[in-house]
């Protein structure tokens, strides 16, 4: 079993983890809104303040757990509080740190109802999503992910749009049922590995390669509606349509990346023989959802669905990375991951500004709004050109590692991929002419970015950017977990080839 670095003298990660969840109960004791607004920002802020000791202290060197926390907790059925963070975690949690402030200002003004309700709800999500990062025990790791689902379904049904409770129950459901699959076959390995729920004594298992494919299965069902890949993806497109600008920017930024993480942390270790036999099915769904997605977005009318479809596209890009198990393919999938939740959670924080103003998502409502608001329509050409993929932009590195590493696997794969690109730019591009070009709205009057918002898009413009000039910053955290992952497979899948072929030559089956 891997070794885990114990450098803290005190349980940072569970600060972190927990802080939001202490905070949420702290606001049930309040009854002004403006404390309530304010408490949450303190909170979430107070998190990353903590965290970065985490970020500055790192060992980008080692593969192994940092930061690590071990606690008995149900001993007799082998479940401890186990945490610990890694180069392929590190990028998820800080995202999830970042986005989760960012939700809080962009929600100062929009929610006027249920303020305090609304922001209970907002720091639960923040450490059930914290706590699938840096779970390293099954039991913690399915609580974690089952009590996502409950502040998510709320903040959709409840300050969602008028379709809230369809797409609110529509995202339950689908989350829920894959979920149920998953607890089956963590079920199943708790009785194989004889009665351990240990994350990173299970990845060193040898497991025979029928039972890595059942499993393999059951995962996959959770892990595909969550990223969502095609065909699971429905339940996107309705949820982020009616939920609220934060709802949204978590979903997109955060929550679909948890599939993909889930793939990384726990179907490729713990099932690599599995991993490469269905990487070619996946990776063919994968290119599916990046010309689907596009192609679909040609036709949308609402500005929101536009984004949300556009999603699809560009996780079918992470996945084709993440499923062509090469280091270039992984390490640019874990990185388009972040793009996309920045450039994803700036489109929509946008939108969300923009409706506060206009109160429609229609495209066909907008029109010359570069000259009506030229501070806004500058930063959305940014995140455009970001999303596009244009060099010197994040979007621009993920995507140039993912094509690389689907053209050392297969050149169709590279080259269906390069099309997605290309219709990427082609629907981007539209959209920005139809909506800041053109014959102004008549009767329309709205203002620019205020000061809060402009400082709000300010930390993402600076990402876009940074990540864009200097991606070995951010490369630098994985390259020793990702290296140490697909040496694993390859290692395995050796293993379990000689282990098949003994059985074989003494008649076993």
């Amino acid at each position: 079993m891997q070794e885990i670095y114990f450098q803290s003298e005190y349980p940072i990660l569970s600060f972190m983890v927990f802080l939001p969840l202490i905070g949420a109960a702290a606001l049930l004791f309040m009854s002004n809104a403006r404390a309530v607004r304010w408490t949450s920002l303190i909170v979430t802020a107070g998190v990353m303040f903590i965290s970065i000791p985490v970020l500055t202290g790192f060992d980008k060197t080692s593969y192994l757990m940092q930061f690590g926390e071990r606690y008995e907790w149900i001993p007799s059925w082998g479940i401890s509080y186990f945490i610990g963070i890694d180069g392929i975690s590190i990028l998820f949690v800080f995202l999830t740190i970042l986005l989760s402030i960012l939700s809080v200002l962009v929600s100062w003004k929009s929610v006027q109802a249920k303020v305090k309700e609304f922001h209970i709800a907002l720091l639960l999500l923040e450490t059930a999503v914290l706590g699938v990062f840096v779970s390293l025990d099954f039991f913690l790791f399915y609580l974690f992910w089952e009590m996502m689902l409950i502040p998510m379904f709320i903040l959709i049904g409840v300050w969602g749009g008028s379709n809230r409770i369809y797409a609110a129950v529509k995202f339950f459901l689908f989350t829920l049922v894959g979920s149920v699959l998953m607890l089956v076959g963590i079920v199943v390995l708790y009785f194989y590995a004889g009665g351990t729920l240990n994350i990173l004594a299970l990845s060193d298992m040898n497991m025979p390669v029928r039972l890595q494919y059942w499993l393999f299965l059951a995962f996959f069902a959770a892990f595909a509606v969550k990223v969502p890949m095609f065909p699971f993806h429905t339940w996107l497109p309705d949820a982020h349509t009616e939920a609220p600008t934060a709802g949204s920017v978590i979903l997109a930024g955060v929550l679909i990346k948890m599939g993909a993480y889930g793939f990384l942390r726990f179907s490729m270790p713990m099932f690599p023989a599995a991993t490469e036999y269905f990487a070619p099915f996946l990776m063919i769904l994968s290119v599916i959802a990046i010309i689907y997605g596009a192609l679909v977005c040609f036709a949308q009318k609402d500005l929101k669905r536009l984004i949300a479809y556009s999603s699809v596209s560009h996780m079918g890009f992470v996945t084709l990375g993440l499923f062509a198990l090469n280091t270039q393919g992984v390490e640019g999938g874990i990185l388009q991951m972040l793009n996309h939740g920045i450039i994803t959670g700036a489109l929509f924080l946008m939108v969300g500004m923009i409706y506060e103003r206009t109160h429609t998502r229609q495209i066909s409502d907008y029109g010359g709004f570069a000259k009506l608001v030229p501070w806004y329509a500058g930063i959305f050409m940014i995140f455009t050109f970001a999303s596009i993929g244009l060099p010197s932009t994040n979007g621009f590195i993920g995507e140039f590692l993912i094509i690389l590493g689907a053209f050392t696997e297969n050149n169709t794969y590279g080259i269906l991929a390069a099309t997605g690109i290309i219709l990427g730019a082609g629907y981007m591009l539209w959209l920005y002419q139809r909506i800041f070009f053109g014959k102004v709205v008549e009767g329309i009057s709205v203002s620019d970015l205020d000061f809060r918002e402009v400082i709000i898009l300010l930390p993402l413009i600076l990402l876009v950017f940074w990540i864009g000039l200097y991606p070995n910053l951010f490369l630098g955290y994985m390259h020793a977990s990702v290296q140490h992952m697909l040496r694993g497979i390859e290692i395995n899948n050796t293993a379990g080839f000689m282990l098949d072929y003994m059985q074989w030559l003494s008649g076993g089956n």
